[in-house]
């Protein structure tokens, strides 16, 4: 839709998110874990490790923490090539100290899922690809050579071969998994994020354009009696002034820029109408007022407003809030988009809800996405037909899921169906075979109580 164009490609906006200090935090918290496990090793368990080149890899990790706290400032974010080597740092690190007590016989080793944890969850997909296959390798590497634990009367420790190459293959399925489950999750919640931010811009973008319609309804009101006196005097002028050609065609000039001035108010003002009428204006109104940018876009829209079986026949009044108008408008134009020639839209009511349902002649929502249809960043290819409805159209759905967002909002339950089955041959499909959106909602939640008042115009201050 027309919010389309303000988002990010999810990959570029995960960009300079992680913080430094954030990572030296967790950094911070992984040498003290590792100079406890060394402590307890040799002084509890009387292990032999070799201390030097131990505690040399965790020196090495408190230097690296040192110069980073050091030369930069704490609010430093890392790009993608930063972020990238410090978690291959971390992961070096801890694969060497693998390496120094006994290799997979260590059962720390599970710890190098943390660095390719993180950038799943943070840094681009080829990245997290790089890091994971590097972890793949440092583990394989230790796997096979490494330095023995060894008790303290020199035995060394040793484990089946069966339980060590399980406890291998369970680390690499578990890069795999967990950087694949992170990945998934933390893409979703980009998504969602950013496509909310989208939903609240363009919920934004809408109460403006309702707050000038009313600043505009105002100003024509307020300049109505004005331009009206002009109007009359500039008439009494061009009568008075018969016999003057130079100045009869000023007061003629003066007459023309009024009408002028009235003309640029009254279309101003189409879409706000009246000031009274921006809080609350009857079903069939707001309908049509959703509808009407794209009424003129070579489509038919057809309207039809009617209660159900056995309701009362008065129309009701609703809240013309800004994201019942946006959403709704979101859901015409994308039938507008798809559809052959026509579009319905139909307003119902029962003393208890109310129902918009919107319905066109096309081709109705892809089978392979139905299901999904209202989460942001949903693609799906359409047939070239289809792209000549609607040139430079990506399909990513984030229409769709501003309008879903916006009228659930308001208390509305939306479902998305085809009308019938795609899969038909054009002959045999009925007249209304494209796709179907309803919105339903409950008489409270959306209609003024009969006889309700408006209140007083609030007073418009700059």
């Amino acid at each position: 839709m027309v919010t389309a164009g303000i988002m990010l490609p999810v990959e570029e906006a995960s960009s300079n998110w992680i913080r430094l200090r954030t990572l030296i935090h967790l950094r911070w918290t992984a040498i003290g874990g590792q100079l406890a496990a060394i402590v307890a090793v040799d002084q509890v368990y009387g292990m032999q490790l070799p201390l030097v080149l131990c505690y040399m890899a965790v020196a090495a990790s408190v230097l690296a923490n040192l110069f980073s706290i050091t030369l930069f400032p704490e609010n430093k974010r890392l790009s993608e090539g930063e972020a990238f080597f410090t978690l291959l740092f971390d992961l070096a690190q801890l694969s060497f100290l693998v390496f120094l007590t006994g290799g997979l016989t260590n059962p720390f080793a599970l710890l190098v899922l943390a660095p390719v944890t993180i950038s799943a969850s943070a840094l681009r997909l080829q990245s997290t690809l790089l890091l994971g296959g590097i972890a793949i390798v440092l583990i394989s590497i230790s796997a096979f050579w490494n330095m023995p634990l060894r008790f303290a009367d020199g035995r060394e420790l040793v484990i089946p071969m069966l339980f060590e190459f399980g406890f291998w293959l369970s680390i690499v399925i578990g890069i795999m998994f967990l950087g694949l489950y992170s990945r998934r999750v933390s893409t979703e919640m980009r998504s969602m994020a950013q496509a909310l931010l989208a939903t609240q811009m363009a919920l934004a973008r809408e109460q403006k354009l309702t707050d000038l319609g009313g600043v505009v309804a105002a100003a024509a009101h307020e300049l109505g009696t004005p331009l009206a006196t002009i109007k009359l005097v500039s008439a009494e002028l061009m009568e008075e002034l018969a016999d003057r050609p130079d100045l009869l065609e000023d007061a003629r000039l003066i007459r023309e820029q009024a009408d002028r001035c009235r003309d640029i108010l009254r279309d101003m003002g189409r879409v706000g109408k009246d000031d009274l009428h921006l809080r609350q204006a009857p079903l069939s109104a707001a309908l049509r007022e959703a509808a009407e940018p794209h009424m003129h876009r070579g489509k038919r829209v057809e309207f039809g407003f009617g209660p159900m079986d056995g309701s009362p026949d008065r129309q009701p009044t609703i809240l013309r809030r800004p994201e019942i108008i946006h959403g709704l408008r979101n859901l015409v134009q994308n039938a507008v988009d798809f559809a052959r020639t026509t579009v319905w839209v139909e307003g119902e009511w029962t003393d208890r809800t109310i129902t918009v349902r919107i319905i066109d002649d096309g081709d109705g929502f892809p089978p392979n996405v139905i299901g999904r249809i209202g989460d942001p960043f949903v693609r799906f290819r359409r047939a070239d037909p289809q792209a000549e409805q609607r040139p430079g159209y990506e399909g990513m759905g984030l229409g769709l899921f501003i309008a879903k967002t916006l009228l659930e909002r308001s208390g509305a339950e939306l479902t998305f169906a085809n009308a019938t089955d795609p899969f038909l041959p054009p002959e045999d499909r009925p007249e209304r075979s494209g796709a179907v959106v309803e919105a339903v909602w409950a008489m409270a939640d959306l209609a003024v109580a009969p006889g309700g008042a408006l209140g007083e115009n609030r007073k418009i201050e700059g």
